[in-house]
């Protein structure tokens, strides 16, 4: 298997703000409001290095050429049918496993260090915590330290979404490619972490994910800190 290199990119915090922003905005669901957006989008990410701005520009570009019903479906044969370009990123560590509770627990203490409660933020409300647009809107606009955490924590299940959706020619690819190049260039541990994700693909053990619901997580309860390990690949961030 061939890794895709991403590129370094040195971003000041406002240009990371508008880089994933811009990628969660553009890599959600698309509907008539996205295509509103694109306006905008456009605009701020003019002040983006080629790196990082291209492929953004590129994607948007095809979102106002597209049909927004074929579009549609083509987003959910992407990313609900297909298990190696899946957007939660716990997932691509522990499957439906028990494990995946915890790690989803894990995210959500750390919008709550924040001061960030997803339950009450009625545009993301409906997502698990670890649903990428969740992440990126969060680093974004809440904590950018917190955020690229998160992302580097799971960066084997990030560079793995990134390859199938290459390897596809998806037009979702792009995003992916500048989301990256936000980030430092993978490490020789990371790329064995990527190879070996490739090549077992994520747990399958079958089980529910009610630890999620634990009662020191629900609203009003962010006082409550509970220390819980962070799930990681061999070879992810130390």
């Amino acid at each position: 298997m061939s890794l895709l290199r991403p590129r370094s990119s040195t971003l000041a915090p406002q240009q990371l703000t508008i880089a994933w922003q811009s990628v969660s905005l553009l890599l959600d669901y698309p509907d008539d409001d996205l295509v509103e957006r694109l306006g905008i989008i456009r605009e701020a990410v003019h002040q983006l290095p080629a790196a990082v701005g291209d492929p953004i520009r590129a994607f948007a570009d095809h979102l106002e050429r597209a049909s927004l019903p074929d579009l549609q479906a083509e987003y959910v044969a992407t990313f609900d049918d297909r298990r190696r370009c899946n957007l939660f990123l716990t997932y691509f560590a522990h499957g439906d496993t028990r494990k995946r509770g915890m790690a989803l627990l894990r995210f959500k203490q750390t919008y709550l260090s924040a001061g960030f409660d997803l339950d009450d933020d009625s545009s993301r409300g409906a997502e698990l915590p670890d649903h990428l647009c969740v992440v990126l809107e969060f680093a974004a606009t809440v904590d950018h330290d917190l955020g690229r955490g998160l992302m580097l924590d799971h960066r084997a299940g990030l560079e793995l979404l990134r390859l199938s959706l290459a390897q596809m020619a998806s037009p979702w690819a792009g995003l992916l490619d500048a989301v990256a190049a936000t980030l430092p260039p993978l490490r020789g541990d990371e790329r064995d972490a990527v190879r070996r994700l490739a090549a077992e693909g994520p747990p399958e053990e079958e089980v529910g994910l009610a630890p999620f619901a634990a009662p020191q997580f629900s609203p009003g309860a962010a006082a409550q800190h509970v220390a819980l390990p962070m799930p990681s690949f061999p070879g992810a961030r130390r």
